[in-house]
Parts: structure tokens; C-alpha cells; sequence
């Protein structure tokens, strides 16, 4: 039997990805959507969660999509109504938030999935298989795209909990914290950040290893390229292995040599997977990405840029 599903928030990644996978996904049931635009999807629509949670329609579970700030609250909402949830990237604006909600989750008895899509690439899951016990000695994140492309007239982003550039660069932060065998930590950024907004158009940042060897870890994040985007991951280890995780993680090359392509079906997996953690009742909260940018904003140094207009 599907599982009963309401999405929460109809912007941009709602409608190009949750809302075309969960229609062929036979695990789950689109059952209601909330969003404050006028919605005709053949289900029932609400304005608000409030007004979804109210109707007493039946659901087993909701993806959250809107922007992060208010997610801490719907998500405790959904929760107290018996629901198990789903959040989009990034899960909440502060791992205090996110902490919190995760209790809150085991406090009920329900599931929790947190989920970072670019995890759920063959590639990736190959570049950890690889790195497994191997000291690394090089890594560099190069991760450029036009703000203006993929976030069009999306004010939030530049607000304060927003993330600017990290929004997307916490993709590659999730690709890191998964593939490589031991944690890195921020040891110091700049963040260039444009003089009418809050939030960060490009930062540079140097993280540091957990293990006791020396190691280049650097990271290069702006949101002004225009033409090809840029997201790369390169990876060196002490016994010679080089990796290169090219086109946000759906190619792996080692050695230069092609190794593991597939075509991107992220969202695909991330649905398999609520769908085995709803089967099994186990959730599934990864804080990892989050902490980094987190404490890039704390360990970083902010530089004013030309205004974003």
C-alpha cells in the first residue's frame, strides 16, 4: 500500500523534481499539497500546514520545501500530528534547530529524513568506497553557477538564514562529509558578500583534517559564472589514488580515467530511501553538511563586494 504523502511548499525544486518522482514512485501517494499560489493538482490544497493538519486528511507523511527558516516549526507541527517527515536541503537554518527537531522526532515515535541529494549519485557512492582508510592529502572543491539561473527573483536566499552561495555549495559539503573516511573542520574563510545583502555572493575556505597529517583542504564557491557550471570535487591520497567527481558528483574519474557515470536520478533515490526508512522506522539525520557551513560563517571573515542587482 503507498504511503500517503502531502508536500508542503510548491516553489521551484517541488515542482522540477519532488513532484515528478513521487508521481511514478508506487511507494508513495500524492495526497495534498500546501502552498499560498493557487494549486490544481487533482488533490486537496491548502494556504498554510495549519490549515493541512486541521482537515483531518489522511496522511502518513510530508516533505517540507519551503525555504528553511520556518521549517523547525512546521516540522514540530507535523510531528504532533502523528506524521513522519521529509526535509528538503538545507533541513533547517542552525544545527540548534535541527538538533532539537531530531528529539523531537524520537520523542513521538516518528521518522525523521533529512535529505542532501547530491549524496544520492553511483559516483559518489563509488568515491567513498574508494577513499575508504586512505589518508587524504589534497582536497579542493570548486563549485560556480549563476545565481541568476537557478534561483530567479528568490529574495530569501540573500536574507539572513538564507545561506547565499552556500545554499548550493552545501551540496558539495554533503558530497565531502560522505566520501571522505575522516571529518575536516573550518579553519578560516572569506566570504564576499554583496554591499545591499546578507548573505554571502562567493567564499573562500581553508578547512583543516581531524587526522594528525598535513593537508591542502580548500574550497572555492561563487554564485557570478555565467556559461558551464563548475561543480568539481578533486581528491589526492598519500598512497597516489587522484579522484575527480565532476558534474555535481554524477561522474567519478580516477586517475583522469572515467570510471562511474549515471544518468542524475537524485530525487529517485531519495524517495527509495524514505520509503525504506518508513518500511523499517528508523530516521535518518545528517547534521555533517550543515556544521560546516555553520562554521564557516563563524570562523569566516566578511569582505564587501559590489552590490547584486
Amino acid at each position: 500500500m503507498a504511503f500517503r504523502l502531502g508536500i508542503i511548499g510548491l516553489g521551484k525544486i517541488a515542482q522540477d523534481q519532488h513532484l515528478p518522482v513521487v508521481a511514478k514512485n508506487g511507494d508513495f501517494k500524492l495526497a495534498a499539497v500546501v502552498s499560498s499560489r493557487a494549486a490544481d493538482l487533482g488533490v486537496p490544497a491548502f494556504r498554510t500546514p495549519g490549515e493541512l493538519f486541521a482537515s483531518g486528511i489522511k496522511l502518513d507523511a510530508v516533505s517540507l520545501c519551503m525555504p528553511p527558516e520556518p521549517r523547525f516549526a512546521i516540522a514540530r507541527d507535523a510531528l504532533d500530528h502523528g506524521l513522519h517527515v521529509l526535509m528538503e536541503k538545507p533541513p533547517t537554518p542552525t544545527m540548534g534547530e535541527l538538533d532539537a527537531i531530531a528529539k523531537h522526532a524520537a520523542s513521538r515515535q516518528r521518522i525523521l529524513f533529512t535529505t542532501w541529494h547530491s549524496q544520492y549519485n553511483a559516483a559518489v557512492d563509488e568515491a567513498k568506497r574508494l577513499l575508504s582508510g586512505k589518508r587524504v592529502t589534497r582536497l579542493h572543491v570548486s563549485w560556480k553557477e549563476d545565481v541568476r539561473h537557478w534561483h530567479p527573483g528568490q529574495e530569501w536566499i540573500w536574507e539572513p538564514g538564507g545561506f547565499g552561495v552556500f545554499d548550493p555549495g552545501i551540496n558539495a559539503f554533503s558530497i565531502v562529509t560522505k566520501i571522505l573516511p575522516q571529518p575536516i573542520f573550518v579553519q578560516a574563510a572569506e566570504l564576499e558578500t554583496p554591499a545591499n545583502k546578507s548573505t554571502p555572493i562567493a567564499a573562500r575556505i581553508t578547512f583543516k583534517p581531524s587526522w594528525n597529517e598535513s593537508a591542502r583542504l580548500t574550497a572555492d564557491l561563487d554564485w557570478r559564472q555565467t556559461g558551464e557550471q563548475s561543480w568539481n570535487i578533486d581528491v589526492a591520497t598519500a598512497d597516489g589514488l587522484e579522484l575527480q567527481l565532476r558534474k555535481g558528483g554524477t561522474e567519478l574519474y580516477v586517475g583522469g580515467v572515467l570510471k562511474t557515470a549515471a544518468p542524475m536520478a537524485e530525487y529517485e533515490g531519495i524517495y527509495a530511501h524514505f520509503a525504506d526508512l518508513l518500511r523499517s522506522g528508523a530516521s535518518h539525520v545528517d547534521g555533517a553538511p550543515l556544521q560546516l557551513v555553520s562554521d564557516c560563517f563563524m570562523m569566516g571573515r566578511r569582505s564587501e563586494t559590489a552590490a547584486f542587482l
